[in-house]
């Protein structure tokens, strides 16, 4: 992993990039901004979701960049009201129409909920056959709701996107997708800026001359794990992406681990019930 472009293979073939632009909470000129901003700045990757309401201003700055699609990998999500076979299959097209595009590279479950994931699973299923969708996964599954579904789908999920840092871990997750080859991707991978002041971490940033961020995102990229931080300030987007110059130690990462809590900053999937 040495440049912004360098990419995961997913278990379908399909490559993933390593780092990309996430746009939780960020909407109108505004993401519009960062997304343009990225795109500028070389990153191919952007994530958005339905629920984030702003599938539209992220089209549009796609389609305003010049950048060639077959260069961009765009995720986004269904949301949890629209959940079930028939209702997944309308809100992929409504994701379609607002982000522009014939084809999503990576579509998932934004919620596992309670048994409703089986039926929008195998919506998702028909969106890849389809040729809809590059890459199907899902977000927020906990290890029981990945086993539920493999009982009842013939497609392994590419990527699991769930809440993952150095507070929280998840090894045992995370282990279970790599056995299972599912892709682990981080959301709030910096914890929205809570570690800031750690020591540990300060000690590290200073040794590289680098920031606390950016020595946590690249634990995150050492770790094999797609990382997609959330900004809307330029310098910001272009700090995060300066990572692939330099490169922790063996003892580094495992200092680094070791800050695990299990410390959630989210909601629990199993208590989020629907």
């Amino acid at each position: 992993m040495k440049h912004l472009t360098d990419t995961a293979i997913l278990n379908n073939g399909v490559h993933m990039p390593w780092f990309g632009l996430g746009t939780y909470k960020a909407e109108g000129a505004e993401v519009a901004k960062a997304v343009a901003t990225a795109l500028e700045l070389g990153y191919r990757s952007i994530d958005t979701a339905a629920v984030y309401g702003n599938e539209e201003e992220v089209g549009q700055s796609i389609a305003a960049s010049g950048v060639a699609r077959d260069s961009l990998f765009v995720t986004t999500k269904v949301w949890n009201t629209d959940q079930g076979y028939d209702t997944t299959l309308r809100a992929f097209e409504t994701s379609c129409k607002k982000l522009g595009l014939d084809v999503i590279d990576l579509y998932l479950i934004h919620w596992p909920g309670q048994t409703l994931y089986k039926d929008t699973w195998r919506a998702l299923e028909r969106l890849y056959e389809e040729g809809r969708v590059r890459a199907i996964g899902v977000s927020n599954f906990q290890i029981h709701h990945l086993e539920e579904l493999k009982k009842e789908s013939s497609i392994v999920p590419a990527v699991n996107q769930v809440e993952l840092h150095p507070r929280f871990i998840q090894k045992e997750l995370h282990d279970y997708c790599a056995q299972h080859q599912i892709q682990i991707e981080a959301w709030a991978p910096l914890m929205k800026g809570r570690l800031q002041d750690n020591e540990l971490l300060q000690g590290i940033a200073g040794k590289h001359g680098k920031t606390v961020s950016q020595v946590i995102l690249r634990w995150g990229l050492q770790n094999s794990i797609v990382i997609i931080p959330k900004s809307v300030t330029a310098s910001r987007i272009k700090e995060n992406s300066e990572i692939f110059d330099f490169e922790l130690s063996a003892d580094e990462v495992s200092a680094i681990s070791g800050l695990d809590a299990g410390e959630r900053i989210g909601t629990n999937p199993d208590n989020l019930l629907f």
